[in-house]
């Protein structure tokens, strides 16, 4: 189920205290600059309600608004990272990343429904090194493929990540062809993989599995792409178009089948497991 560790914790400063002070805390939205209170953001899915412009979420507040209540289990809890080639300050770094996310690594697995139609779901973290890609990420993905198949499952994954753990060298890599060795076995089976992209979704996991989806979803304006901008820049000499590795520029060029508003996801994703599911499925 759900994991509710960390709701009833104390307050670790003015800011979790709750009351007036807390929800008088207003935020600026860094598109159209107005400024709106936190409660304003969260009751809005986590997007600015003036321009729409989708704010990052963690992976338990999309399980809140994605799946039916009480139907979320999470899986392999127990995989997760560690300081395999003794880089230094890497273990401090994972003990800071942990206490920021409140999560044991940087994706959260498991399977729930939506709208009754049970699917297999992994949710990357931003909040935990920027989402980024070590080994525990890649074998809790691997595993959930893995399961799903087992079960003939469809999976729906939310990517975010700014590339591949660097503090886990070549082990890190070696997690986009596990992950896409999984994702084909899961394929070969007659599974559907949804693939949601939000922003940012870049380097090696661009280079694999989120980018390997029978449908390609995306959040309006995600900065999806493997090298940033200016690295392609410097490298072509040449400039690149404007809104290079949006979301509506990948939809345009056919990278992506649809751009869905945090609104409309729950919806969409209940129909599209719908008319894919496989027949003799019960309904």
């Amino acid at each position: 189920m759900v994991n509710l560790m960390g709701l009833f914790r104390s307050p670790q400063n003015e800011l979790e205290k709750g009351g007036t002070e807390v929800e008088g805390i207003r935020n600026v939205c860094p598109r159209c600059g107005v400024s709106i209170t936190l409660s304003e953001q969260e009751e809005n899915l986590n997007t600015c309600p003036h321009c729409g412009h989708h704010f990052r979420m963690s992976p338990r507040e999309r399980v809140a608004y994605l799946t039916d209540e009480d139907t979320f289990e999470e899986l392999f809890e127990e995989v997760r990272g560690r300081d395999v080639l003794g880089f230094p300050g890497y273990e401090q770094k994972l003990r800071n990343a942990r206490l920021a996310s409140r999560e044991k690594e940087g994706v959260l697995c498991g399977v729930g429904d939506i709208e009754g139609e049970k699917a297999a779901l992994f949710f990357m973290d931003p909040s935990f090194m920027m989402g980024s890609m070590g080994t525990a990420v890649g074998e809790k993905i691997t595993r959930l493929f893995e399961y799903a198949a087992g079960l003939s499952l469809p999976v729906i994954g939310y990517t975010v990540s700014g590339g591949a753990r660097m503090q886990e060298g070549i082990l890190s890599l070696m997690q986009m062809a596990k992950t896409s060795a999984a994702l084909k076995r899961h394929s070969d089976g007659g599974n559907l993989y949804i693939s949601v992209l939000t922003d940012p979704t870049t380097g090696g996991v661009t280079a694999s599995f989120a980018m390997d989806g029978d449908i390609i979803l995306a959040e309006p304006d995600a900065t999806v792409g493997f090298a940033g901008a200016r690295v392609i820049e410097q490298t072509i000499r040449k400039k690149l178009p404007q809104g290079f590795q949006k979301a509506e520029f990948l939809l345009e060029h056919g990278f992506v089948d649809r751009i869905v508003p945090r609104s409309e996801q729950r919806a969409t994703l209940a129909q599209l497991l719908r008319l894919h599911r496989k027949r003799g499925d019960v309904l």
